[in-house]
């Protein structure tokens, strides 16, 4: 098993209430030591540990990524279980949570067994699946979830659709409270949906296109509260994006109900007014918002309303988003650009410190999901990223090692990025050869 010392780093764990000048040890693939003595550190690595140099950078624990699309099974061109996890250490991630809309949906132990051996002989990001909510997504009725919970699911979800009824989500929210675990929820009222296509508004109307107004979303997430009051489940609101859901979550958590939340970097960094040239690499689900709403959102992180962000990763070949606005589908690759994004918009513009931030990145989702990991303590997983909060680098999505370019990011000049990415103890990917070790090439 991987030994390493990472020395000189500034080692950055709110959780473990961590922040020093000093080293970490890794030995057999399991954090052995954090302090601010090398001497030590190098002992409880052990003589065969790879020592590398961190020149003052960030170390935090291994980011993680609770809501991604990899479309192994049924869309392979777009994105497998091992591009995506490549394309997640590249981007600083050591362990991502695989959502259960595949082609066929994984609503079966065997799809979730599937997805956990495909990330074993990947090697690369810990990829964690989700089964979905019911039987082949189609919301009529539930899906086996005890059996993908012994397959290794870690959540459900229908992500792509809400549970359609009120009465089936409590159901499911009482099996998964047996099972000790969450639901998640893409909120959106289908009824209000209809041929939506782009925040109702300013930029709906002067486009000429559908718009979904923001009750779409602020609608189910009421009701998934209530029905998390009603059964004592746990829902987590997947991508929220508007300020009315940011108040209904915040009165819900006042109340002491069992919600949680997550935010996506492009909704925290991209308004509707980037829809103005009718580009669909702008689509996603739910849409980008107004400038009113995208401030809420950042609130929400900083109060600790929203607990996570996420990338929400959808990949698409550029043939499908290269249709006309209407005919795209909804969706943006983030898993290259997150820790960029999220450094040059929110921690560079001096809206948040990199402290409020790594925790919405690590302890945060991990203990919504009970990965175990997330933290930098002894006899924990290996599992840490290094971050170069002045990285100067421009987007070019041809570069990026997803098997899709569908980033809106394309050209953006950001600053920071993860420079070194640690998983059980073996540095999977490292640009500047700084562990000595190669890089995995491209898929």
């Amino acid at each position: 098993m991987p030994s390493m010392v990472l020395r000189n780093a500034h080692i950055l764990d709110p959780s473990e209430g961590l922040d020093l000048a000093g080293c970490l040890a890794i030995r057999d693939g399991l954090i052995a030591y954090v302090g601010e003595e090398r001497r030590d550190a190098e002992a409880a690595a052990g003589p065969a540990a790879i020592s590398v140099d961190a020149g003052g950078l960030l170390l935090t624990p291994g980011l993680i990524d609770m809501h991604v699309h990899f479309r192994e099974p049924g869309n392979e061109a777009e994105e497998t279980i091992a591009s995506g996890a490549l394309a997640a250490v590249a981007g600083g991630f050591t362990s991502v949570v695989a959502m259960a809309n595949t082609e066929p949906a994984a609503d079966n132990e065997s799809a979730i067994i599937f997805t956990r051996r495909e990330s074993r002989r990947a090697g690369y990001a810990n990829v964690f699946p989700v089964g979905t909510v019911t039987a082949g997504r189609e919301g009529r009725e539930l899906a086996e979830m005890a059996q993908m919970a012994r397959g290794g699911a870690v959540a459900y979800s229908d992500d792509g659709a809400s549970v359609p009824t009120a009465g089936l989500l409590r159901r499911a929210l009482s099996y998964a409270k047996m099972l000790g675990k969450p639901i998640l929820e893409h909120c959106e009222d289908k009824s209000l949906l209809a041929d939506g296509e782009v925040d109702e508004g300013y930029m709906s109307t002067s486009l000429g296109l559908g718009g979904i107004p923001g009750e779409c979303e602020e609608i189910i997430v009421a009701r998934d509260v209530a029905m998390a009051r009603l059964t004592g489940g746990h829902v987590h609101i997947q991508h929220v994006s508007t300020a009315k859901a940011v108040e209904v979550i915040r009165r819900a958590k006042a109340e002491g109900i069992r919600v949680t939340a997550e935010v996506t970097p492009h909704h925290l960094a991209l308004t509707s007014d980037c829809l103005r040239e009718y580009d669909p690499v702008f689509k996603v689900s739910p849409p980008l918002r107004e400038r009113e709403d995208v401030e809420a959102c950042r609130r929400g992180l900083k109060e600790g309303v929203i607990d996570a962000i996420a990338t929400d990763h959808a990949p698409h070949l550029d043939d499908e988003k290269e249709l006309e606005f209407t005919y795209a589908p909804s969706g943006m690759i983030g898993l290259e650009t997150a820790v960029g994004v999220i450094s040059t918009a929110l921690v560079r513009s001096g809206l948040f410190s990199w402290a409020e931030i790594i925790p919405a990145l690590t302890s945060r989702p991990s203990g919504i999901l009970k990965l175990g990991r997330g933290r930098l303590a002894a006899g924990l997983p290996g599992d840490l990223t290094l971050i170069d909060p002045l990285r100067a680098w421009t987007v070019e999505p041809e570069r990026f090692h997803s098997r899709s370019r569908n980033c809106p990011f394309r050209g953006w000049k950001l600053e920071g990025g993860a420079v070194l990415t640690v998983v059980g103890g073996a540095a999977l990917f490292d640009p500047d050869g700084r562990a000595g070790e190669k890089s995995p090439p491209p898929h």
